[in-house]
């Protein structure tokens, strides 16, 4: 997982060709905390995509900008392009966000 700590490096994976799925989380939210320890599992059933851990609060802007007012929160994006989200202030399970990033396949 990736996490990036500016907006210089989580530029270069928008630039970078791939399919990348961007996880808005947050260490405060009890949501989140619910996911984190199967975030290994989720990497591994999905090789396709390449997940990056995106600290909501450190990247407040860039959250409104892409709407993201619920966490956790998950955009992805293949190739510079937007292609899918799941943005809400629900508890995800892996069930859940596996079945999503299937329909993008």
């Amino acid at each position: 997982m990736l996490k990036p700590e500016t907006y210089e490096e989580l530029a270069t994976y928008l630039e970078q060709e791939g399919r990348f799925v961007f996880l808005f989380t947050a260490d405060w939210c009890p949501d989140c905390q619910f996911l984190y320890p199967f975030l290994p599992d989720l990497e591994a059933d999905n090789p396709s995509f390449t997940f990056v851990q995106v600290d909501r609060d450190g990247f407040m802007p860039l959250a409104q900008k892409w709407n993201i007012f619920g966490i956790p929160s998950l955009i992805v994006v293949e190739n510079g392009r937007e292609i899918g989200r799941l943005v809400n202030k629900l508890r995800k399970t892996k069930e859940e966000i596996n079945n999503f990033l299937a329909g993008l396949q």
